[in-house]
């Protein structure tokens, strides 16, 4: 079963005065880049909440974010006097120096810069980080859930155009007898309108024969059904198999390709096109499995 890169999970620890919340998504990256925003407070277990993604979490761009919030309201947040006091003036001194008029509502605009406003840090202990590692693993696993929904919907896509691509190979076979004729009568024609004279039939029979056996696709459409068949079976295979699945993609458009080259037929043409169409939108979807 395949699963997607693309995943969003969260989970929240309660406690007394606070409440945490864990934020992980993922987008899809050829191997495992892990980004953290996490509050100063748990800023030295960066490493090991680093350790704890890259044990349950393959390849993808991830993003894991915490948030605490207070809710013990006897844990407040004070005004820097002496920060809002530089800011007044610094602010104050530059509306004189370039001629700009002084704001109307100070505080609502220095109470928003940095460091006007300091909050009192809590210090955790170890029961309370193991009731954070715990949610951070519940919201692991409820990304995993969400990468494996996501494989579903793209394993019923590759299903699809897999199928679109075996039932217009099949449609190759109406137009292979008359493509074979056609290039015989078209190359005797040309024949009879040139100035070589006579000729050996037996011979212009023989290099007739190789030239069709040149333009023969019955090997490319045999490898081009193992190729699609390989395709569903490592796409139904217990573990999601992103990067094999894009390099089966890559074969059976090698044999599409060569179909096209050799059919010397409109209509193959015409089904060739629509074939490398289905492989082309498969193609943007494989780039998003794990």
């Amino acid at each position: 079963m395949i699963q997607s890169m693309t995943g969003f999970g969260k989970a929240e620890a309660n406690f007394p005065e606070k409440k945490i919340t864990i934020e992980i998504k993922s987008l899809n990256c050829k191997q495992l880049d892990v980004t953290t925003r996490i509050p100063a407070t748990y800023r030295e277990k960066d490493i090991e909440i680093r350790n704890i993604i890259s044990q349950k979490i393959e390849r993808g761009k991830v993003d894991l974010t915490i948030t605490s919030d207070v809710v013990d309201q006897s844990v407040s947040n004070a005004i820097n006097q002496t920060v809002v006091k530089n800011y007044y003036e610094a602010i104050k001194n530059l509306s004189e120096d370039l001629n700009i008029a002084l704001p109307v509502d100070w505080f609502s605009i220095i109470l928003r810069l940095p460091d006007a406003v300091k909050t009192e840090i809590m210090e955790w202990d170890e029961k309370e980080w193991e009731a954070v590692k715990q949610a951070i693993e519940k919201a692991i696993v409820s990304l995993n859930k969400f990468r494996t929904q996501e494989g579903l919907m793209l394993e019923n896509i590759f299903t699809a155009k897999i199928e679109n691509i075996s039932r217009l190979l099949k449609e190759i076979d109406i137009y292979e007898a008359e493509r074979i004729e056609k290039i015989k009568e078209r190359i005797r024609e040309n024949l009879a309108k040139s100035d070589v004279g006579t000729y050996d039939e037996n011979r212009f029979e023989q290099e007739l024969i190789y030239y069709v056996e040149k333009l023969d696709v019955n090997e490319e459409k045999s490898r081009l059904k193992n190729h699609l068949e390989y395709f569903l079976e490592t796409l139904n295979s217990e573990k999601s198999q992103g990067r094999k699945l894009g390099f089966i993609a890559q074969e059976i458009g090698r044999e599409i390709n060569t179909l096209g080259s050799k059919s010397n037929h409109a209509l193959m043409q015409k089904i060739v096109v629509q074939m490398k169409d289905e492989l082309e939108q498969m193609k943007e979807q494989i780039f998003n499995v794990l």
